[in-house]
């Protein structure tokens, strides 16, 4: 079977011997010597001011509201994995969703603004398949209100803006390292923000609140990673860069031997410097993404449908009507991208999605 993703794995050698580190320290957990490294890497290397990795990319969510000390409604996209509503419900927020905007598939601007209410707490946006927010436009709709914007950057590890991380715009944004990811530490996250009272909240807030062993600064969760989690994300990263080469590779093929037929995709941002995150196409329609889906299936190659549904369908929202989101959740498939997904399997996918888009036509 051809995955639709596939997680990178460093040389062995290198993981094993970030392992010894940890082994010989004895220092398992607790911000040891690997994870305060791997920040202050990731600090380089994105180029951000704060980074707090933390144990998933959920939880990374989750403190971000608190630290923010987020109640009530937020505005947000209904095209997202499900963990960007669901952190919101579990921390008792009410979403509030806003349609897309059809050509970036992120969340529209304007669309923010009408559901924008006096009781608005803040904006929480999706850098979706790692394309750019239109993130001038969403700081104005929440500066003119005096409400936080936060990113979930799931995606967007790396991706660059007009020259710089994409993660320093808004208060805070969140990644996700899960395995899946371009970068990843099996299972982790982040939390990253330029602003120096929300990072000492963040620091108290994911280590069960404690201001040092004997004194409590407030409330806190167990967010934090340990130094086995750390010890891949220290061997993986120095890859990212070349990942993100052969991932362009598959996509720039995908994008030549699908040329011509009626499905799109994604524009990107005007300015950025992208990751190759996914290869989504948008079909024209629910019965030929579910027949390419099987047919892909039956010849040994999974596509995931995501996202799908949209999250205005979870039965724990309110329902609320946004129908582009609603539209492209049915008609858009992730098709399998990885850094060594062979060309000839690339044109053999592409082969079958063309032969079947076009006796659909």
């Amino acid at each position: 079977m051809i995955p639709v993703t596939k997680s990178f794995l460093p040389p062995r050698q290198e993981y094993d011997a970030q392992l010894t580190r940890a082994w010989e320290s004895g220092w398992l957990t607790n911000n040891g010597s690997l994870l305060l490294e791997l920040e202050a890497r990731l600090r380089e290397y994105l180029g951000v001011k704060h980074v707090f990795v933390v144990n998933n990319g959920t939880i990374a969510l989750q403190i971000a509201f608190r630290a923010l000390e987020i109640r009530g409604p937020v505005v947000t996209t209904p095209f997202s994995y499900v963990a960007t509503t669901s952190t919101l419900v579990w921390e008792g927020c009410e979403p509030v969703f806003a349609d897309i905007d059809p050509h970036s598939f992120c969340i529209s601007p304007s669309t923010v603004d009408l559901r924008c209410t006096s009781d608005t707490a803040a904006i929480l946006a999706t850098h979706v398949y790692g394309n750019a927010c239109d993130v001038t436009a969403l700081s104005a709709v929440a500066n003119e209100r005096s409400i936080p914007v936060i990113y979930d950057a799931a995606h967007a590890f790396g991706v660059r803006l007009n020259g710089k991380s994409l993660l320093t715009y808004g208060d805070v944004s969140t990644l996700s390292f899960h395995a899946t990811k371009l970068f990843h530490t099996v299972e982790g996250g982040a939390i990253v923000t330029a602003d120096d009272t929300l990072a000492h909240r963040i620091a108290y807030l994911r280590n069960f609140g404690h201001d040092g062993p004997e004194a409590f600064h407030g409330l806190g969760i167990n967010g934090k990673q340990s130094e086995f989690h750390a010890a891949m994300g220290l061997a993986v990263l120095p890859y990212v860069q070349s990942l993100v080469e052969a991932r362009r590779a598959v996509s720039e093929l995908y994008d030549r031997e699908l040329d011509g037929l009626p499905l799109s995709r994604p524009t990107l941002a005007d300015g950025l410097t992208y990751n190759y995150a996914y290869y989504p196409v948008l079909l024209p329609d629910e019965a030929l993404v579910i027949a390419v889906r099987d047919s892909l299936a039956e010849n040994g190659v999974l596509v995931r449908r995501y996202f799908f549904p949209s999250l205005t369908q979870l039965p724990y929202v309110s329902q609320q009507h946004c129908p582009v989101a609603d539209e492209y959740s049915r008609r858009v498939l992730c098709l399998p991208l990885y850094h060594d997904l062979p060309s000839e399997d690339v044109i053999r996918i592409a082969g079958l999605v063309r032969s079947l888009v076009s006796a659909y036509a």
